[in-house]
Protein backbone atom coordinates (compact mmCIF):
# COMPACT_ATOMS: atom_id res chain seq x y z
CA UNK A 1 0.00 0.00 0.00
CA UNK A 2 1.57 3.52 -0.87
CA UNK A 3 1.56 5.93 1.51
CA UNK A 4 -1.52 9.18 0.89
CA UNK A 5 0.03 12.42 3.35
CA UNK A 6 -3.01 14.50 1.58
CA UNK A 7 -5.83 11.43 2.46
CA UNK A 8 -3.80 10.85 5.91
CA UNK A 9 -4.17 15.17 6.58
CA UNK A 10 -8.14 15.22 5.48
CA UNK A 11 -8.63 11.53 7.86
CA UNK A 12 -7.29 12.83 10.35
CA UNK A 13 -8.42 16.82 10.61
CA UNK A 14 -10.84 17.27 12.86
CA UNK A 15 -14.57 17.77 11.66
CA UNK A 16 -14.73 21.53 11.38
CA UNK A 17 -11.03 21.65 9.39
CA UNK A 18 -12.35 18.78 7.40
CA UNK A 19 -15.56 20.24 6.93
CA UNK A 20 -13.55 23.78 6.14
CA UNK A 21 -12.08 21.68 3.41
CA UNK A 22 -14.87 19.64 2.09
CA UNK A 23 -16.93 23.10 1.32
CA UNK A 24 -14.54 24.74 -0.42
CA UNK A 25 -14.56 21.96 -3.24
CA UNK A 26 -18.27 22.25 -3.38
CA UNK A 27 -20.23 24.40 -1.06
CA UNK A 28 -23.42 21.94 -0.34
CA UNK A 29 -23.51 21.38 3.26
CA UNK A 30 -25.03 18.13 3.29
CA UNK A 31 -22.82 16.67 0.37
CA UNK A 32 -20.06 18.17 3.07
CA UNK A 33 -21.91 16.79 6.01
CA UNK A 34 -22.07 13.32 4.13
CA UNK A 35 -17.88 13.48 3.07
CA UNK A 36 -16.76 14.31 6.19
CA UNK A 37 -18.58 11.68 8.27
CA UNK A 38 -17.65 9.06 5.98
CA UNK A 39 -13.87 9.83 7.14
CA UNK A 40 -11.50 7.48 7.05
CA UNK A 41 -11.50 6.84 3.80
CA UNK A 42 -8.96 3.50 3.15
CA UNK A 43 -8.12 5.15 -0.35
CA UNK A 44 -8.10 7.85 -2.73
CA UNK A 45 -10.26 5.93 -5.14
CA UNK A 46 -12.64 5.71 -2.17
CA UNK A 47 -12.91 9.30 -1.06
CA UNK A 48 -12.66 10.21 -5.28
CA UNK A 49 -15.79 8.39 -5.51
CA UNK A 50 -17.79 9.56 -2.31
CA UNK A 51 -16.91 13.31 -3.69
CA UNK A 52 -18.85 12.41 -7.17
CA UNK A 53 -21.77 10.58 -5.91
CA UNK A 54 -22.38 11.90 -2.29
CA UNK A 55 -25.34 13.60 -1.39
CA UNK A 56 -27.39 12.85 -4.70
CA UNK A 57 -29.50 13.75 -5.84
CA UNK A 58 -28.67 17.74 -5.61
CA UNK A 59 -31.41 19.79 -5.13
CA UNK A 60 -32.00 22.68 -7.29
CA UNK A 61 -31.85 24.70 -4.00
CA UNK A 62 -28.09 23.46 -3.36
CA UNK A 63 -27.22 23.70 -6.90
CA UNK A 64 -28.17 27.01 -6.55
CA UNK A 65 -25.90 27.79 -3.15
CA UNK A 66 -22.84 26.18 -5.08
CA UNK A 67 -23.39 28.23 -7.75
CA UNK A 68 -23.04 31.63 -5.76
CA UNK A 69 -19.45 30.65 -5.49
CA UNK A 70 -18.42 30.48 -9.12
CA UNK A 71 -17.89 33.09 -11.04
CA UNK A 72 -18.79 33.23 -15.41
CA UNK A 73 -16.69 31.48 -17.42
CA UNK A 74 -14.37 33.76 -18.67
CA UNK A 75 -14.21 35.91 -16.31
CA UNK A 76 -11.86 34.43 -12.74
CA UNK A 77 -12.79 36.23 -9.82
CA UNK A 78 -9.98 38.90 -8.29
CA UNK A 79 -10.45 37.58 -4.97
CA UNK A 80 -7.25 36.22 -2.74
CA UNK A 81 -9.70 33.16 -1.23
CA UNK A 82 -8.94 29.44 -1.48
CA UNK A 83 -11.77 29.58 -4.33
CA UNK A 84 -10.89 32.71 -6.33
CA UNK A 85 -7.27 30.69 -6.40
CA UNK A 86 -9.21 27.47 -7.58
CA UNK A 87 -11.55 29.02 -10.29
CA UNK A 88 -8.32 30.93 -11.55
CA UNK A 89 -6.82 27.99 -12.32
CA UNK A 90 -9.63 25.85 -13.93
CA UNK A 91 -10.54 28.34 -16.19
CA UNK A 92 -6.58 28.78 -16.95
CA UNK A 93 -7.11 27.04 -20.48
CA UNK A 94 -10.33 29.32 -21.43
CA UNK A 95 -8.49 32.15 -23.52
CA UNK A 96 -10.45 35.15 -23.09
CA UNK A 97 -7.58 37.66 -24.90
CA UNK A 98 -9.35 36.24 -28.23
CA UNK A 99 -11.51 39.43 -28.95
CA UNK A 100 -14.14 37.02 -30.97
CA UNK A 101 -14.31 33.96 -28.49
CA UNK A 102 -14.33 36.49 -25.54
CA UNK A 103 -17.62 38.24 -27.24
CA UNK A 104 -18.82 34.71 -27.45
CA UNK A 105 -18.39 33.63 -23.83
CA UNK A 106 -20.04 36.94 -23.25
CA UNK A 107 -23.16 36.52 -25.63
CA UNK A 108 -23.36 32.93 -24.23
CA UNK A 109 -23.02 33.57 -20.57
CA UNK A 110 -26.16 36.11 -20.89
CA UNK A 111 -28.11 33.88 -23.27
CA UNK A 112 -27.85 31.08 -20.28
CA UNK A 113 -28.25 33.71 -18.07
CA UNK A 114 -31.61 34.55 -19.70
CA UNK A 115 -32.88 31.12 -19.81
CA UNK A 116 -32.00 29.39 -16.63
CA UNK A 117 -31.28 32.28 -14.60
CA UNK A 118 -28.08 31.28 -13.33
CA UNK A 119 -24.68 31.57 -14.23
CA UNK A 120 -23.26 28.50 -16.99
CA UNK A 121 -20.96 26.22 -14.99
CA UNK A 122 -18.98 23.56 -16.98
CA UNK A 123 -15.62 22.00 -15.18
CA UNK A 124 -13.08 24.17 -17.61
CA UNK A 125 -10.17 22.32 -15.91
CA UNK A 126 -8.66 20.69 -18.80
CA UNK A 127 -11.17 22.42 -21.66
CA UNK A 128 -10.02 24.57 -24.62
CA UNK A 129 -12.26 27.38 -25.28
CA UNK A 130 -13.46 25.72 -27.98
CA UNK A 131 -14.55 23.16 -25.93
CA UNK A 132 -16.07 25.02 -23.41
CA UNK A 133 -18.27 27.30 -26.51
CA UNK A 134 -19.33 23.99 -27.60
CA UNK A 135 -20.68 22.79 -24.56
CA UNK A 136 -22.57 26.15 -24.08
CA UNK A 137 -23.87 25.84 -27.23
CA UNK A 138 -25.32 22.50 -26.82
CA UNK A 139 -26.56 23.14 -22.92
CA UNK A 140 -28.44 25.82 -23.85
CA UNK A 141 -30.98 23.33 -25.82
CA UNK A 142 -31.32 21.76 -22.46
CA UNK A 143 -34.84 22.17 -20.77
CA UNK A 144 -34.61 23.14 -16.93
CA UNK A 145 -35.10 19.81 -15.59
CA UNK A 146 -32.17 18.67 -18.34
CA UNK A 147 -29.75 21.61 -17.17
CA UNK A 148 -30.00 20.95 -13.37
CA UNK A 149 -28.71 17.25 -14.01
CA UNK A 150 -26.17 18.15 -16.30
CA UNK A 151 -25.02 21.35 -13.61
CA UNK A 152 -25.05 18.45 -10.84
CA UNK A 153 -22.48 16.13 -12.35
CA UNK A 154 -20.39 19.50 -13.76
CA UNK A 155 -20.42 20.62 -9.65
CA UNK A 156 -19.66 16.87 -8.76
CA UNK A 157 -16.56 16.55 -11.11
CA UNK A 158 -15.24 19.83 -9.91
CA UNK A 159 -15.49 18.94 -6.24
CA UNK A 160 -13.39 15.79 -7.66
CA UNK A 161 -11.29 17.99 -9.23
CA UNK A 162 -10.88 20.39 -6.13
CA UNK A 163 -10.57 17.68 -4.10
CA UNK A 164 -7.42 16.28 -5.19
CA UNK A 165 -5.33 19.46 -5.88
CA UNK A 166 -6.22 19.68 -1.98
CA UNK A 167 -5.01 15.98 -1.35
CA UNK A 168 -1.87 16.84 -3.29
CA UNK A 169 -1.01 19.71 -1.78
Amino acid sequence: MVFDAGLQRFNEASPSEAMEWARICLDIPRWADELVSARPYPDRASLLTAARTGAGPLSAEEIELALAHHPRIGEPPGGDDAESHLARSEQSNVDSSDAAAKKRLTDGNRAYEDKFGRVFLIRAAGRSTSDVLTALDRRLVNDEAGELAVVAEELRDIAALRLTGMLDA
